[in-house]
């Protein structure tokens, strides 16, 4: 019997647009007998020029400087939204309307108004929408979300969240669009790391009852594209303390000043029963630290202990390369995609969809709303 196949058309091919192109085009190897065959039909970004070599090179039918092409084309079915955040908004609002499918990069747009409407108008239409919130289908955060939900760390009392990059620690490195409000938006760094942290806090701690914000930005003047001074205009660093609605408190920290990493998202959670802490930088583990097992005065059983979570995602996805295989950063945004086709083939939608992007872009609101005037501010639960 002949598979259902899933056309994809691409918008845009930065590091994410190649990112999800490895995705679909990887997905046969490491999901065991798929049921469907995905393949990316089209691409568009701003020069037919670059479009065309992009297409030569990954063999994708279609090369387009003119997105309308591809979301008009009867025979995608899935737009891919690849482009800077203030891009979002317009382009999924005519994919929809055009009947596709949309799997779009975080944040969702680049204000709340425009999420919430998005959101709305994604349930209306009977399509599957995706936030690409990648770091959910990472082996070591599906494991701390299913010791959550099995109460093995009781009550969560207190948490801490990062996201920590290095990229605007040189003055004299040239701005880019993430630090440009009239591209990603005035969130600046709180729209590319923050939004992923926020995601993941909600995701394991639960909704927020409030939150406060306190941007930095460290280098009021670097250097443009231009090689021109430039103007900073969006924050460089961004710090969140927040209260759930079950009453835990938290720490987030979204930064692009922290001289010495890479790309380093960790957190913490800390509960009445146990513990939970990963990195990034290790993802193949995470740390649990059972509190009801028995202590001694030289320690007895209590200690954090390393899980090996590394390939052993369940079934299908389990097998390739191994379940002893090392697993990173891009095993989780394959996974993502495998949610995002597999929902659409069923037709059955999957979280995050734009409702949980929503609801990010909300809580991102309030955090700049919170520090242009210095209060905390009320989340709608």
């Amino acid at each position: 019997m002949k598979k259902q196949e899933i056309r994809i058309g691409l918008i845009g091919f930065g590091a994410m647009g190649k990112t999800h192109t490895y995705a679909v085009q990887n997905l046969p190897l490491f999901i065991s007998d798929l049921p469907f065959t995905a393949k990316i039909t089209g691409v568009c970004t701003r020069t037919l020029e670059k479009s065309q070599r992009i297409a030569d090179a990954f063999r994708f039918p279609i090369a387009t400087d003119c997105e309308d092409e591809l979301i008009r084309n009867p025979d995608i079915d899935v737009i891919d939204i690849c482009t800077p955040n203030i891009c979002h908004y317009e382009t999924a609002l005519k994919a929809l309307a055009a009947g596709k499918h949309l799997y779009c990069e975080k944040p969702l747009c680049d204000n709340a108004a425009d999420a919430l409407a998005l959101a709305e108008r994604a349930r209306s239409s009977g399509r599957i929408c995706t936030t690409v919130f990648n770091n959910r289908h990472l082996a070591a955060v599906m494991r701390t979300k299913q010791l959550i939900d099995e109460g093995r760390i009781g009550r969560i009392l207190h948490f801490d969240f990062a996201y920590l990059h290095n990229s605007c620690t040189d003055p004299d490195k040239a701005a880019g669009w993430k630090q440009d409000a009239t591209v990603c938006g005035k969130g600046g760094v709180l729209f590319d790391l923050g939004s992923h942290i926020l995601d993941l806090a909600v995701f394991l701690c639960g909704k927020f009852r409030t939150i406060q914000g306190k941007g930095q930005i460290a280098f009021p003047t670097r250097r443009g594209l231009d090689g021109n001074p430039w103007q900073t205009d969006a924050p460089e660093a961004f710090y969140m303390m927040v209260e759930t609605a079950a009453g835990a408190h938290g720490m987030l920290t979204a930064s692009k000043l922290t001289t010495g990493v890479n790309d380093d998202l960790n957190f913490a959670i800390y509960g009445e029963r146990g513990a939970l802490r990963f990195s990034l930088m290790d993802p193949n583990f995470l740390e649990f630290y059972d509190a009801t097992t028995p202590a001694a005065p030289i320690g007895g059983e209590r200690g954090f202990t390393r899980i090996e979570c590394v390939g052993r995602y369940p079934e299908p996805a389990g097998a390739f390369p191994s379940p002893k295989a090392a697993s990173g950063w891009l095993r989780g945004h394959l996974m993502s995609m495998y949610h995002f086709l597999d929902a659409v083939y069923t037709g059955k939608q999957k979280a995050p969809d734009f409702t949980d992007g929503a609801y990010v872009q909300h809580l991102m609101d309030l955090a700049m709303r919170s520090d242009a005037d210095g209060t905390a501010k009320a989340v709608e639960l």
